[in-house]
């Protein structure tokens, strides 16, 4: 029985994570409670180390994905150049955030300008072309697309930072 009711629950929390992300920046709110360790730990546990960025082939083109080859995505409620982001609170736990230890993240194929912002927790964040890079959660491999066009807010980036609206073809 704690078994199901754990999994209920967890997925209570991804509809609310997912249903968080689709909305509009105005309405996003953090939240003073932390989300539960689990899903933090994932997320904090997903971004490489270094910021190294390159380019690689998938089902949508040429993508930017990280050194290990995850693919990185941008969000559209995002405003370029503005130095913020708008997924906050919950949408954090299925995109977590790209960081970046260093001020210059050194690139391999990516021709779009990269740079950082700050989180609220002081990390840097990674932008290419103003706009703020990001992860998907369920992308487990090298290679995975599977939040390609996610609730029509949620783009791969091209090489040169443009967002790939086109879809890709998972496979799954």
């Amino acid at each position: 029985m704690k078994k199901q009711l754990s999994l209920g629950i967890g997925g209570l929390f991804l509809a609310a994570a997912l249903a968080g992300c689709g909305g509009s920046p105005g309405t996003s709110t953090s939240s003073a409670s932390a989300p539960p360790s689990s899903s933090s730990s994932a997320a904090s546990s997903t971004p490489a180390a270094a910021a190294d960025m390159k380019t690689a082939s998938s089902s949508a083109g040429q993508i930017v994905v990280d050194s290990q080859g995850k693919s990185l995505y941008v969000f559209t409620k995002d405003v370029k150049d503005s130095g913020t982001s708008a997924c906050t609170g919950a949408c954090l736990a299925a995109w977590p955030v790209f960081t970046t230890t260093s001020g210059t993240p050194t690139v391999d194929g990516v021709t779009g300008k990269v740079g950082t912002i700050a989180t609220p927790d002081g990390k840097k964040q990674v932008t290419l072309n103003g706009m703020p890079l990001y992860y998907y959660a369920k992308d487990k491999a090298p290679g995975d697309v599977a939040g390609q066009g996610v609730s029509n807010v949620w783009y791969l980036v091209s090489p040169s930072g443009e967002m790939i609206k086109g879809a890709a073809s998972t496979g799954y």
